[in-house]
């Protein structure tokens, strides 16, 4: 089979939802009849291959000096926003076999201050991965890592462009929706009349004043995404060496968004110090909004929430932590047995929250300098990989798993990966090499 071909069945076997409509397609548009396991053989020997890069690539970088790893590489220009985030996704595993060399496996050897500095936090991540894994014992999803790399546009400002939080925010059918999509703890008043009183509340909502100032989050010039089934410890310098190769340790402004894990702000505080850390406004609003509901009806919590938001949206958590350690007051602290769904449970949820994450709650800030203060992003790009390597009939094994994350997150970032790699193995396989013209 001619390169020319394969990379045909490999870039649909890739952007398909499985290796059968890759077949179909092929057939349909290309006149290639190519079966489902001759596809998803090419496309495992092509995403081993690109792996295999990947962890050359990773073992160079770490084996530079620190100085040359926080700096920008030759011919790269460093952009004037650089934005990193990092989510989790899940998928099916079928066979565990390599699971304990994939998981504890980190490409390279890296100097041992860098071992020092990022070894021990990401070795607990990787060990609570480990047990959220063992929870789910009999059944097959674990977890992938994945990470978003962009370069962003926008103007910074001496004020606050957007001192009034935008009236999607305060609108109750949409706030509803985005908690039960983040599976919020619902407080102990009841579904039924949460949906009673959000009707009414809707009905008799102010419209949005047409001169408030609409805020407009930066905009996505560059992608570049980083997928894997290895460890986080793994996962952490394969994302710093996508970030090294283009420039961003050296961009004029650098931000690093993420929701509360752990796991995220690990990675943050290993590789990416110097990047400007802001917590997800969409998950610290969603703790809000059961905290203000929790032990109220809909009509007494709504205007404690809409209060308690425009202070977040402001950047005045110390408000909100300061009203939710009275709330706490009121109720009394939960019960060692307490179930997860009472109010004083959800409210000392929330407070430990927003305790924890208040030092990337500065939303007033973040806006002046035009950084974005949402990982809508990332989590877009975590449903891209999902398209690919999620559904409940959807099994792999994690060789398969790590080659079409790694070709997944190629196909889909800016600058044509394939291309290049295809171009490689040509070169290879004539025996040539390729030259630019002189200067």
């Amino acid at each position: 089979m001619s390169l020319a071909v394969a990379a045909k069945v490999v870039y649909a076997s890739t952007t398909s939802t499985s290796f059968v409509l890759a077949s179909r397609s092929l057939k349909k548009l290309a006149d290639l009849d190519i079966g489902p396991k001759r596809a998803e053989r090419l496309t495992q020997r092509a995403g081993e291959e690109r792996c295999a890069e990947r962890d050359q690539g990773v073992a160079a970088y770490r084996a530079l000096p620190l100085v040359e790893r926080k700096s920008t590489p030759a011919g790269v220009t460093p952009p004037d926003l650089a934005v990193v985030g990092v989510d989790g996704g899940r998928l099916q595993i079928l066979d565990r076999s390599m699971s304990s060399a994939s998981d504890s496996h980190t490409p390279g050897s890296g100097p041992p201050a860098e071992a020092s500095a990022a070894g021990d936090a990401l070795e607990t991540a990787d060990a609570d991965e480990a047990v959220a894994d063992e929870q789910h014992r009999g059944k097959h999803w674990r977890e992938d890592k994945i990470g978003l790399l962009m370069t962003m546009a926008s103007e910074p400002s001496a004020t606050d462009p957007c001192p009034k939080i935008p009236e999607g925010f305060v609108d109750p059918t949409r706030i509803l929706k985005l908690t039960r999509e983040l599976k919020t703890k619902r407080s102990a008043s009841g579904a039924d009349g949460l949906q009673e009183d959000t009707t009414e509340r809707t009905e008799n909502a102010q419209p949005l004043a047409e001169d408030e100032p609409d805020y407009e989050p930066p905009e996505v010039k560059t992608k570049k995404m980083v997928a894997t089934r290895q460890s986080w410890k793994a996962f952490a310098p394969m994302v710093a060496l996508a970030a090294w190769s283009l420039g961003f340790f050296a961009a004029a402004r650098r931000a690093f968004v993420g929701d509360g894990s752990s796991n995220n702000w690990t990675l943050w505080r290993t590789h990416f110090s110097s990047f400007e850390p802001i917590l997800d406004f969409i998950h610290g609003l969603s703790y809000v909004f059961a905290a203000a509901m929790a032990g109220r009806t809909f009509a007494e919590g709504w205007p404690v929430y809409v209060a308690w938001i425009q202070w977040a949206w402001s950047g005045e958590v110390e408000k909100v932590i300061a009203a939710l350690a009275a709330r706490q007051v009121e109720l009394g602290m939960p019960t060692k047995d307490e179930p997860e769904t009472s109010p004083r449970t959800v409210v000392a949820t929330a407070l430990g929250y927003l305790q924890e994450n208040k030092q990337r709650m500065r939303y007033a800030e973040y806006r002046k300098q035009g950084l974005p203060i949402t990982s809508s992003h990332v989590e877009s790009t975590v449903k891209q990989f999902n398209y690919r390597v999620k559904g409940t009939e959807k099994f792999w094994g994690e060789a398969g798993a790590e080659g079409i994350l790694q070709l997944r997150g190629d196909e889909l970032s800016d600058g044509d990966e394939m291309a290049a790699y295809w171009k490689r193995k040509e070169d290879r396989s004539t025996g040539q090499n390729r030259h630019r013209p002189a200067a």
